[in-house]
Order: structure tokens, then sequence, then C-alpha cells
């Protein structure tokens, strides 16, 4: 599973919008929305923090394992 596809999964599982996410994460609606899409990927500590708010690895949001944490 690709990074934007995984990220979509979780955020439906956990409930939250586009715009929660880009609240808690400090950037906009439309960085979401560009990762969600494929178009653009996070810098490393925001992938890292991305993982935190899900609650599972860095490797499991790339999609290197079907492991969460």
């Amino acid at each position: 599973m690709k990074f934007s596809e995984r990220l979509v999964q979780l955020r439906k599982e956990k409930g939250y919008n586009q715009q929660y996410v880009a609240s808690y994460m400090g950037v906009t609606q439309v960085s979401i929305s560009n990762w969600e899409r494929g178009f653009k990927e996070p810098n490393f500590q925001t992938l890292i923090d991305l993982a935190n708010l899900f609650d599972v690895s860095a490797d499991y949001m790339l999609g290197l394992t079907e492991k969460r944490r």
C-alpha cells in the first residue's frame, strides 16, 4: 500500500477529517489533500509526527510493513 493510501485509511479509521489533521500537524488542509492524492509527500519529521498521531510506525505509514507498531 502506498503512503497516500495508508494516510487516507488511517485518517478515516480514527474518524478525523483533513482539517483536523492539518490543524494538529500545523499545515494546511491543502497539504493533507496533496499527500492523500500522492501529489506531494511530507518531510521526515512530519512523517514521524503523522505516525505518532495515528499510533503506528513510520514503516507502516510508508507501506514497508503490515505491522502497525
